[in-house]
């Protein structure tokens, strides 16, 4: 009885409150359906093959035969040494992976989301130069997922408000 007492109101109040699923409806939803027809053309060098690779299949596009959007991206993918040891060597490395992405709508070539994700990791190196060499590439598979990510929720609110 106490626990009806106070989970009335709260649900009450959340329901009024303009909260809605992001993915009603399930893969035939809008949001879904409209993720599936975005075309993302190839994207420059090794992180722009990991970061596409990572948005289609975040998108579920690939089956579609006419897709209604056009996802552009631009990659830059910096690694700089940060930490210098007494022995004049690199200690500690950044990689940064910056993306500027725009949707463009194919059937009046206007930009529906013009935005910038971006993230980086810290990499120790190692006496082991192979380690060191795998330590850089599992970081940027890393960011490629989460630059893939943060694409894939801005793109997706962007077509959960056109509808």
């Amino acid at each position: 009885m106490m626990r009806t007492a106070i989970l009335g109101p709260a649900l009450l109040m959340l329901a009024g409150c303009g909260l809605q699923p992001m993915y009603a409806g399930g893969s035939s939803g809008a949001v879904a359906s409209g993720l599936a027809a975005i075309e993302v053309p190839a994207i420059e060098g090794q992180a722009g093959w990991l970061v596409r690779n990572a948005l289609v299949d975040r998108l579920g596009a690939g089956g579609q035969a006419s897709p209604r959007y056009r996802l552009d991206v631009r990659l830059d993918d910096k690694l700089e040494g940060l930490g210098v040891l007494s022995d004049d060597t690199t200690g500690r490395e950044r990689r940064t992976l910056r993306a500027r992405y725009q949707l463009v709508d194919l059937a009046s070539d206007a930009i529906v989301v013009d935005a910038t994700a971006g993230s980086d990791a810290g990499i120790d190196v190692v006496s082991s130069e192979y380690a060191t060499i795998a330590a850089e590439q599992t970081a940027l598979e890393n960011l490629s997922r989460e630059i893939a990510s943060q694409i894939t929720t801005r793109v997706a609110l962007a077509l959960r408000d056109r509808q």
